[in-house]
């Protein structure tokens, strides 16, 4: 783990953020009849300074998510020559955007998790990509929630087809399923919205999915998706405070 003085931790706005956001996990999962311990918050990166992230490390944050890859792949070399030995698994990083076909081999040989499968190509690739001397990646399909013309995703129709194709490739292990649902402010809305994610999951899994992980939920809606099921949570806001801005940015 990255050495940060102690002081220095407790002074952190992110540690205070990071904290904040554990107690509205204890105080949702308690709500929901479900124990903290089985959700994860990831904190989601992108834009973020390396300066950042270290501090959200040291506060005790493990896993971290990055969209864009070339942003990515300085950060991760920045960690780990502050600290090689977090680069030795200390941190796990997920791949939370969207995943361009010619874009998967840095992907496959850098990250742990990617949550936005949403076409067989792009799992193939990875699978063949993966090197064979880490273990297989760690993969979620995308499900495109709400129709929303602008995100992507799997329609639920698929999924099922997806995934027992995905099930078959052999560099790969399936995980869960993820979304982007609409943006709502009323927590209603965003339930409705998280709760058909939940029915899917356990549809799929009744036909012997296999499935562990609901990758949903961010600063928004965060307890909306404790509530319905989710195992990984996805915070950037609330973590590290807005982006700056910055244009986009395939990746």
């Amino acid at each position: 783990m990255l050495i940060v003085p102690q002081n220095l931790i407790e002074a952190s706005p992110i540690a205070a953020n990071l904290e904040r956001i554990r107690a509205r996990l204890r105080i949702a999962a308690a709500e929901s009849g479900r124990s903290v311990d089985q959700i994860t918050v990831i904190g989601a990166s992108k834009g973020q300074s390396v300066a950042a992230i270290a501090a959200a490390h040291a506060a005790g944050l493990t896993d971290l998510g990055e969209s864009y890859v070339q942003d990515a792949l300085p950060k991760m070399a920045a960690l780990a020559e502050r600290a090689p030995a977090a680069a030795g698994g200390d941190i796990v990083w997920h791949f939370i955007g969207a995943l361009q076909a010619n874009k998967t081999r840095p992907v496959a040989e850098n990250f742990s998790w990617v949550h936005t499968l949403d076409r067989l190509r792009v799992a193939e690739r990875l699978s063949e990509q993966r090197p064979y001397h880490a273990p297989a990646l760690n993969v979620c399909v995308q499900v495109h929630v709400g129709g929303e013309a602008s995100k992507a995703g799997a329609e639920p129709a698929q999924v099922p087809q997806l995934l027992r194709a995905i099930a078959a490739l052999p560099r790969l292990k399936l995980r869960g399923l993820m979304c982007l649902p609409p943006p709502e402010v009323d927590p209603v809305r965003q339930r409705y919205w998280l709760h058909q994610m939940q029915e899917l999951f356990e549809s799929v899994n009744a036909d012997g999915a296999g499935l562990d992980t609901l990758s949903m939920g961010m600063s928004a809606d965060l307890e909306a998706a404790v509530h319905e099921g989710a195992t990984l949570v996805r915070i950037g806001t609330d973590l590290f405070g807005p982006r700056p801005p910055k244009a986009a940015n395939p990746a």
